[in-house]
């Protein structure tokens, strides 16, 4: 499984920002897919997560109301749509899955995103 994430980019306060995640090596609709950031000296945290459906997305809610996640099955991809950006929103953010019924976690390299005036 491989899990290639790409957008990031610096960005002004207020802005916005697209952030995919391009995965291969597995049958990506049976998938679950997961947007995690991690900034220098805090722990990783969940920001959203969006089902193998595409229903029911989950948002922390320090984003809610400002990003969107969406993905294409067809395309084997996931998408993290930010608007509104904020300081506190700069971290490395990371694309995530865990094979079903399983604790097999993968992980991408990260893109890092920077909000800064």
């Amino acid at each position: 499984v491989q899990l290639v994430e790409s957008g990031g980019g610096s960005v002004q306060p207020g802005g916005s920002l697209r952030l995919s995640c391009a995965a291969s090596g597995l049958t990506f609709n049976r998938y679950d897919m997961k947007w995690y950031r991690q900034a220098p000296g805090k722990e990783r945290e969940l920001v959203a997560t969006v089902t193998s459906a595409g229903g029911n997305p989950y948002y922390a809610d320090s984003v809610k109301g400002r990003f969107t996640s969406s993905r294409d099955n067809a395309k084997n991809t996931v998408s993290l749509q930010m608007n509104s950006l904020k300081p506190e929103d700069t971290a490395m953010y990371y694309c995530n899955t865990i094979r079903p019924y399983t604790y097999l976690t993968y992980w991408g390299q990260g893109t890092q995103v920077t909000v800064s005036s």
